[in-house]
């Protein structure tokens, strides 16, 4: 009973923020965020020990400043997510720039896996996608259940397939063979199995290696973005790369370098945006203790 009060509370105020101007929600979720950094809590301490092992060349100042930042974005995207799962589709492109180095229109495009990074704003650069092409998401379901079917519903409201993480191959394939391209995101530790140690910011991660497998089955390209926040409250901008080159190489362990070098090049670009208070580097190789 109280995780479904808990439901149709977070609803209500979601669908109220979904509601109200961008800059105004904006501007609330970064004052949450600046009293949210003052309270003790563990995902704080996650921000932290993921800051320290990525930028050893910071200064303890330096490090706090950007853990600083980094909460307020994230509890500023829980907030805009009011906006991204029930504003209207003409407001979102209004709101969300889109640069691509691929022609998006060319019908003889290949099949393609836009691969995706856990940048606070990668709900806002999907939700831009599928609100103007037809597109496959895959989704990790949440432990709430309600909090589930909403997230899903929402996610493929305007038209994209939604696809369990847990069917996530065979679905993925029969999409891409249908010629609808999929959309994901590989950058978060899902355990040892089908993923190889390789280095993000010089520290070995456990990252996932499905991609480049997916790939070489289906024959297709893989196309880095990224959605960033942009600044002084203007809203989004959803950057689609160029292929990643040579991938898959038919080398599982150098296909994740290659994908986790693309990603810090982008990271260090936008520091405060990436998804700091995931644990990303929870599994360790044989022999290593836990940094967390």
């Amino acid at each position: 009973m109280i995780r479904k009060i808990g439901f149709y509370l977070s609803l209500g105020l979601l669908r109220l923020m979904g509601c109200l101007p961008y800059g105004l929600v904006a501007r609330l979720g970064d004052g949450l965020g600046v009293l949210l950094y003052c309270l003790p809590f563990s995902r704080k301490r996650v921000v932290h020990t993921n800051v320290r092992l990525c930028f050893p060349e910071m200064d303890a100042e330096a490090r706090e400043a950007l853990a600083r930042e980094h909460i307020r974005h994230v509890v500023r995207s829980y907030l805009e997510r009011g906006f991204q799962w029930f504003g209207n589709a003409k407001k979102m492109q209004q709101l969300i720039a889109l640069d691509s180095a691929i022609d998006l229109h060319d019908p003889n495009a290949p099949p393609t896996i836009f691969l995706g990074f856990h940048f606070v704003a990668i709900e806002a650069g999907s939700m831009r996608y599928s609100s103007q092409w037809p597109v496959a998401s895959l989704y990790t379901p949440m432990s709430n259940p309600f909090f589930n079917a909403l997230a899903k519903t929402q996610r493929g409201r305007f038209g994209a397939e939604m696809i369990s993480r847990a069917d996530s191959a065979r679905a993925s394939l029969e999409c891409l063979r249908r010629g609808v391209p999929v959309m994901l995101a590989a950058d978060m530790d899902f355990g040892v199995l089908n993923s190889a140690f390789v280095p993000f910011f010089g520290v070995q991660a456990c990252t996932l290696t499905s991609v480049s497998r997916l790939a070489k089955i289906s024959g297709a390209r893989v196309v880095p973005f990224v959605t960033e926040v942009l600044p002084d409250y203007r809203g989004y901008k959803l950057t689609i790369f160029e292929r990643l080159p040579d991938y898959p190489s038919g080398d599982d362990a150098a296909d994740a370098r290659q994908m986790n070098a693309f990603l810090e090049t982008q990271v260090r670009r936008l520091p405060a945006q990436y998804y700091w208070v995931h644990k990303r580097f929870k599994h360790r190789p044989a022999g290593e203790a836990s940094v967390y």
